[in-house]
């Protein structure tokens, strides 16, 4: 087998009888040690475990396998290239945390030692069940883990109080105070909190079932005869015809042959306006036709619709981890040790001054401790943030680009196509003795027969006002200058101004509106009709509507921008100006484009690039975030860690201020867990109780650890609320902050494109 490449697979385990953080870093260390395996990241939250390996060395069964002998049930799900994962089941804990509660309560107030033994008996064997059968289990592969401290320290306590009352005598000494209430409750509480916790981490993954729940069931199929067949959705092949009525999902990407209608697409895009479709457009899997019939051809199905890439980037990235999570794993791999160990020294310390006191500091330091919410802390805020985005219109690739985009300071934006609509259009018509309107006819019935993208443009404009062209009797192009047509029995001529000098048609009235626009960055036709200039028709890429306010918003946040464009000096400049944009960097070829990306971080830049089209993908690649468009070229998307869909670039604003605020999410879980461990598991073992009489009682300690967990969930589902800060339009004059090597030449001439 030498020198053969290996298959590298994907497989997504679903595992029980996680309780925290060491299962995690047990069931971590489990996977990567089986040969083979290239990646392993097991989420709590999600109780799911993402394993990359080589398919000529092991096989997804005999990874399972492994897992299965350190004591933990596994179900292997389908490779994610082939299935659509569904989320993670839970045991329900509800009817078992309420029926121990309510065998506890009475305990507080029956002072008969044998009535309360027989009420805490069953919250200790029966509801607890599940804490022993998974203590156990981590006893027996040679670990311990969250249910061991709860085990231990409920047991000892029960067991105390057992003693007390069978042998009293054998134990001289010792208090008979009996525990039973301690330990009741101190399980009534643990499944409390593991219940409230359950249903916290559940309204997690709300966003990858609304992504789930948007999938159509059936498809309406148009056949050879052009009768209509309704089938599942999974019959519906690539180049099936397939109706779709008002108010019904679209089953599967394609493109309209037939219809016009108004679409919903905020389920994948975060926009809220409809978007109109007709003959041409792309429709999406999912979206939702409101007003009138589509009928479209499919173009990609099952798998390979967006909608199912949406999912699986999804469910992908909320199971990554962010490199600060190793802060996390580090902690987890010694924290139940530690915690046993400072328990046994509480306990030697405290017996020879009063063997009671000691059991209580023991339990205490036993169930204060908290490992769940150590290994919740970094999990539950990167699922709530990368669905949040994804409900507003923005994937993250995984849980790395998150915390990356967290620490960007400059964005850089692709010109055409991303802060342009990538399309020439008629910006301004100047006249003199004629009307606008007769300057357009005679322009676009001129035009009519011509392909060039400013002939288009004109056209158009003409269309938009209304204006219905005429064919020319006759019809002339000349490469570079412009086009020659008969039109009306008359002369037309439209093109450049060179072209008119030579033609000796005079152009002097409309020579400063012309150079005042070409110096904006726009390109002019001239227009004469039977030899005399009757006006001119400036045309520009146009500049997106929200281009400015996401310029503004980012300065807001405290970023710099940048434009990184193939074009001339003179047009970035205008519309950079035009946008807020602080630097240029223009003329670029693109092969030079991750050159510059390369340059900016050199200087100490964190950049993120974005951009649409393929020869932005090495420059998306080589930047510290790529944010592709979503509807540009494939190779750009695949390069980024970022996708928009859609076509609004405020959601740069989203992926950056949402990135940060996720990030900030995570530092301040990892803060409450951490010092909850650092603060309460001193006082629980008493250290402070010689200087200031303060203690912890076990009973305290079960609640103080249930509420550890459920505030770590609680304060990381804030995230769920979060919203797109909006920037006020303000256009500024471009700055030149960068070197000199980025700017543009001392005289950049006039430019006519």
């Amino acid at each position: 087998m030498a020198g053969k490449l290996s298959s590298s697979r994907t497989v997504t385990l679903t595992v029980g009888g996680m309780s925290c953080a060491s299962c995690v870093a047990k069931i971590e260390h489990t996977l990567k040690a089986v040969d083979g395996v290239t990646e392993a990241t097991v989420n709590l939250a999600t109780g799911k475990a993402y394993v990359t390996y080589q398919g000529d060395f092991t096989h997804e069964n005999t990874i399972a396998e492994k897992v299965r002998d350190i004591g933990y049930p596994v179900d292997v799900l389908a490779p994610k290239a082939d299935a659509v994962p569904a989320p993670a089941k839970e045991e329900s804990l509800m009817p078992i945390a309420f029926l121990s509660l309510i065998l506890t309560l009475p305990i507080f107030f029956i002072h008969d030692p044998l009535m309360q033994l027989l009420l805490a008996t069953p919250v200790q064997f029966w509801c607890g069940k599940q804490l022993y059968l998974r203590a156990w289990s981590a006893l027996t592969r040679r670990s311990a883990d969250m249910n061991t401290l709860i085990v231990m320290g409920t047991s000892a306590a029960f067991g105390y109080s057992l003693m007390t009352m069978i042998a009293p005598r054998l134990l001289p000494g010792i208090s008979e105070i009996i525990y039973y209430d301690t330990s009741a409750s101190i399980i009534t509480l643990v499944l409390m909190g593991q219940f409230l916790e359950q249903r916290a981490r559940g309204k997690a993954s709300d966003a990858i079932r609304a992504l789930m729940s948007v999938q159509a069931k059936t498809a309406r199929l148009i056949n050879s005869s052009g009768k209509e067949e309704e089938v599942f959705v999974d019959e519906v092949q690539v180049g099936n015809l397939v109706l779709v009525r008002p108010g019904e999902k679209i089953p599967v990407d394609g493109v309209v042959t037939e219809g016009y209608s108004s679409v919903d697409e905020s389920m994948m895009t975060g926009e809220a306006i409809p978007r109109e479709k007709q003959v041409g457009d792309i429709v999406r899997g999912g979206t939702i036709v409101q007003t009138g019939r589509l009928t479209l051809r499919a173009t990609e199905v099952g798998e390979g619709t967006l909608l199912a890439k949406m999912i699986h980037m999804v469910e992908e990235a909320q199971g990554s981890k962010p490199p600060i999570a190793a802060i996390a794993d580090r902690v987890a791999a010694v924290f139940v040790p530690t915690v046993l160990v400072t328990a046994a020294v509480a306990f030697v310390a405290w017996w020879p001054i009063n063997p009671a006191f000691a059991l209580f500091t023991a339990v205490a330091v036993l169930v204060v401790a908290c490992p769940c919410a150590i290994g919740l802390a970094t999990p539950i805020s990167v699922i709530t943030g990368i669905g949040r985005s994804a409900e507003l219109g923005v994937m993250v690739k995984n849980g790395a680009v998150l915390q990356q985009t967290a620490g960007v300071n400059i964005v850089v934006f692709d010109k055409t196509g991303t802060l342009t609509l990538g399309r020439p259009s008629v910006t301004d018509v100047i006249v003199m003795n004629e009307s606008e309107r007769d300057v357009l006819f005679y322009a676009a019935s001129a035009e009519q027969y011509s392909e060039h993208p400013l002939a288009q443009a004109i056209l158009k404009a003409a269309t938009a006002e209304g204006i219905s062209p005429v064919s020319p009797t006759a019809f002339e192009a000349g490469v570079g200058r412009g086009v020659m047509a008969v039109v009306s029995g008359k002369e037309v001529l439209v093109g450049t101004a060179q072209w008119f000098q030579e033609e000796k048609i005079d152009i002097q009235g409309f020579e400063a509106q012309a150079l005042q626009l070409s110096t904006d960055g726009e390109t002019v036709v001239f227009v004469a009709v039977d030899r005399l200039c009757i006006g001119i028709i400036s045309i520009a890429d146009s500049i997106r509507e929200d281009a400015a306010t996401t310029v503004s918003a980012l300065h807001q946040m405290g970023l710099k921008t940048a434009l990184l464009t193939g074009d001339k000096w003179q047009v970035a400049m205008v519309v950079a100006r035009r946008i807020g944009i602080d630097n240029v960097i223009a003329e670029v070829l693109p092969r030079e484009k991750a050159d510059k990306i390369r340059a900016l971080q050199r200087e100490g830049h964190r950049v993120a690039m974005v951009g649409d089209g393929i020869n932005d993908a090495p420059a998306l690649a080589q930047a510290d975030v790529g944010i592709a468009v979503g509807t540009g070229a494939s190779i750009a998307i695949e390069a980024a860690g970022i996708t928009l869909l859609g076509e609004r670039k405020h959601a740069v604003v989203t992926a950056v201020a949402l990135a940060r605020g996720t990030l900030r999410n995570i530092k301040q879980n990892l803060f409450f867990a951490f010092i909850y461990n650092v603060i309460l598991i001193p006082v629980a073992a008493g250290v402070f109780y010689p200087i200031t009489g303060l203690l912890m009682s076990p009973i305290f300690a079960a609640a103080a650890m249930g509420l550890s967990s459920v505030s770590v969930v609680g304060n990381a589902l804030r995230l769920r609320r979060f919203q797109t800060p909006a920037g006020p339009v303000v256009v500024s004059p471009a700055k030149s902050t960068l070197p000199r090597r980025h700017q543009p030449p001392s005289s950049p001439g006039l430019f006519l494109f």
